[in-house]
């Protein structure tokens, strides 16, 4: 019987010419640095399937054939180089896909240069490569972990009613229009330090369309998912009650997916309609719940943050009104002008210059809006439009990443959560309870009990709070920094 040591020679010596193993190194590590970073937008069978097949099956077929080709006579002469380079190649490769989804030439032709020069001068190590390949795979499958546990043992709980709302029936049935201009400032923040914007001509447009503006509204989270997850949901999150500091799990299906928003309509007879410029609520692929989406999967890469793929709302918009329902419809149109400034203090350009980029993105999303109000105007008058942000435009900040840092500076608090709520109530008649207008997460359970006409529902609103989770200048942590009131507080959950 050979000794144990002899065995793990042999083995160790076989690594660099088994394609299984070779592939593993090439192509682990990614997987798991990809699925450990952005696990909320990748986190469905399909995208599970495709990057196994990416990652690990490809290489594998890839480095089977290439083995078998370096016996071949003619290439003899370069098999010490071919798989150290390609391994290398490879492995970079991936690397820059999972970090840079488009091509990205320069990069590409670095990568090159650097695979030539290690296969020529490092070929030795070979085996040394493959192996920190594995290693660096196991460090981040420990860092996934954390994650997939979260995945694991999430809980649903926080999205059950406390009523019967999701039973009400509508006594008014108007079409409703729900257009997101994603960080779009609240008209009392407009006039703040931070922003001191002139959004005159906008406000006489939505004054002459009999709009009615809710001036110091504000969100309850501040990033798109989780606060659309809130408003969509009609409760609070709490972003998972505080073990969410990243991208909310499941956040995209709560919103996409199913939700009380949602059934409330279907149960009512309505059409749902979901009309986007970008399909970043799409990305991670999930069963889609309304009636209708202008996008298809077929047109959405599997890689993506979403924001490489466009379509003009406009004419989805028309041809969604031109074939409407006649019982009811429900569109939810989302645009990502004024959006808010950079998000790292590498891309900032500097406060003002950002103030003056969000200024200038803030006419593009007006003139937008103006388009479709017209529009819907034109072709269902007795409609229900509501122009509501997702959250604030943080301008006045270098780069949205600061407000992580606990401050107790209520306009950096305000430019994060004052958001724009604009309202078009059918015959300009706005009911009393508006006046419960405060945040996106009640602002459905309002609008509810306005179409069902019974006030009820209004007993059951959720506190007028908003969150944030800080990381620096405290105990990192979710906290509460503005209470129903609007006093700024500090309160860690």
């Amino acid at each position: 019987m050979k000794p144990k040591s002899s065995f793990l020679k042999k083995h160790f010596q076989n690594i660099s010419k088994s394609p299984i193993v070779i592939a593993l190194g090439v192509g682990l590590y990614p997987l798991v640095f990809y699925y450990s970073r952005n696990f909320g937008m990748i986190n469905s069978w399909e995208q599970f399937g495709y990057f196994i097949l990416l990652f690990l099956l490809l290489p594998t077929v890839f480095f089977a054939v290439l083995t078998q080709v370096s016996k071949l006579s003619f290439a003899a002469k370069w098999k010490k180089y071919l798989l150290p380079f390609f391994s290398v190649f490879l492995f970079l490769f991936y690397v820059k896909i999972i970090l840079y989804a488009d091509i990205q030439r320069k990069i590409i032709l670095g990568i090159f240069i650097l695979s030539v020069l290690v296969a020529y001068f490092l070929h030795k190590h070979f085996k040394k490569w493959i192996f920190l390949q594995l290693i660096l795979a196991v460090i981040g499958f420990i860092g996934l972990v954390p994650t997939l546990l979260k995945y694991l043992n999430y809980s649903s709980n926080w999205t059950q009613q406390p009523d019967n709302i999701e039973t009400v029936v509508f006594k008014k049935k108007p079409n409703i229009y729900y257009i997101q201009p994603d960080g779009y400032a609240s008209f009392s923040e407009m006039q703040s330090d931070f922003y001191q914007v002139d959004n005159s001509d906008f406000n006489n447009f939505l004054a002459e369309n009999g709009f009615k503006n809710y001036s110091n509204f504000r969100s309850n989270y501040i990033t798109t998912i989780s606060s659309n997850s809130a408003t969509f949901m009609m409760k609070h999150h709490y972003y998972d009650n505080g073990k969410d500091y990243s991208e909310m799990l499941n956040a995209r299906k709560n919103i996409i997916t199913e939700n009380p928003v949602l059934s409330i309509f279907k149960n009512n007879g309505y059409k749902t309609h979901f009309i986007t410029e970008h399909p970043y609520l799409m990305v991670n692929r999930p069963k889609v719940g309304f009636n209708y989406t202008n996008f298809d999967y077929s047109e959405i890469p599997y890689i993506s943050t979403g924001f490489k793929v466009k379509r003009e709302v406009f004419p989805d918009l028309e041809k969604a009104i031109a074939a409407k329902n006649e019982d009811g419809n429900f569109f939810f149109i989302e645009i990502f002008e004024p959006s808010h400034v950079s998000t790292t203090k590498a891309a900032s350009k500097g406060k003002e210059t950002e103030r003056k980029e969000w200024i200038d993105r803030l006419q593009v999303a007006n003139a937008k809006i103006k388009k479709m109000v017209n529009l819907i105007s034109e072709k269902d008058p007795e409609a229900l439009i509501m122009i509501m942000a997702d959250h604030g435009g943080f301008v006045g900040l270098d780069y949205t990443l600061q407000v992580y840092t606990k401050t107790s500076n209520p306009e950096i608090i305000y430019t994060t959560f004052g958001a724009m709520l604009a309202i078009k109530w059918p015959n300009g008649e706005a009911p009393e309870i508006d006046s419960h207008l405060k945040s996106c997460v009640n602002t459905f359970r309002i609008l509810f009990s306005y179409l069902g006409d019974d006030n009820k529902y209004l007993e059951h609103l959720q506190e007028d709070s908003s969150y944030l989770i800080l990381k620096d200048g405290t105990e990192a942590g979710v906290y509460k920094y503005i209470d129903e009131n609007g006093n700024i507080i500090f309160s860690k959950l």
